[in-house]
């Protein structure tokens, strides 16, 4: 990209939701997306954290996933009210019904996917990542590809998908802005 500030028109789109497994880089490529797009930008993730002044990993360590759900449905929905934004989901996201209904009607969703080995590569250490935090080496991959194929098929209903394995983060903001405008 050359750097340049594009905006999609609100009969386009309202927001951009990008989902995913986690390592793929939606929170990275939704800020890069929306400093290209002159957009806000909202991770859910952030959202969670913010309203309990803990971490996603500490929420998970305390009170468990089912906790940690429930947070982040309230937190879709806050994303959602925030006109024209950029939203980064947790990977998990589209697991619950009612997050995937929301964000359907908010706007475009677009699942960013990167092959197992690259996700180990770019999570390091899996501290702050509370669903592979006791999985390490070879474990850490088949855990990751167990939760892959066990997301595929939520994965799969998004309206768009991006690879970014090996691929600049410029040029996956490309990608999603192409797609997102129909070209």
């Amino acid at each position: 990209m050359d750097g340049s500030t594009r905006r999609l028109s609100r009969e386009d789109v309202t927001q951009i939701i990008l989902t995913g497994f986690m390592g793929t880089g939606k929170t990275h490529v939704g800020r890069q997306l929306a400093r290209t797009l002159d957009r806000p930008f909202v991770d859910t993730d952030r959202l969670v954290e913010a309203k309990v002044g803990r971490s996603v990993a500490a929420i998970f360590a305390s009170e468990g996933e089912a906790r940690f759900r429930e947070l982040e449905r309230g937190a879709v929905e806050e994303a959602c009210r925030v006109p024209d934004a950029v939203i980064a989901t947790g990977g998990g996201t589209l697991l619950d019904a009612e997050n995937r209904r929301r964000l359907a009607s908010a706007g475009p969703i677009v699942c960013l996917s990167a092959a197992p080995e690259e996700i180990v590569r770019r999570i390091g250490n899996a501290a702050s990542r509370p669903l592979l935090a006791d999985a390490n080496g070879g474990d850490r991959l088949a855990r990751i590809r167990t939760l892959l194929a066990e997301r595929a098929p939520v994965y799969a209903l998004a309206t768009h998908a991006v690879d970014t394995g090996g691929v600049p983060v410029d040029e996956v903001v490309e990608r999603v802005c192409a797609l997102v405008e129909g070209r």
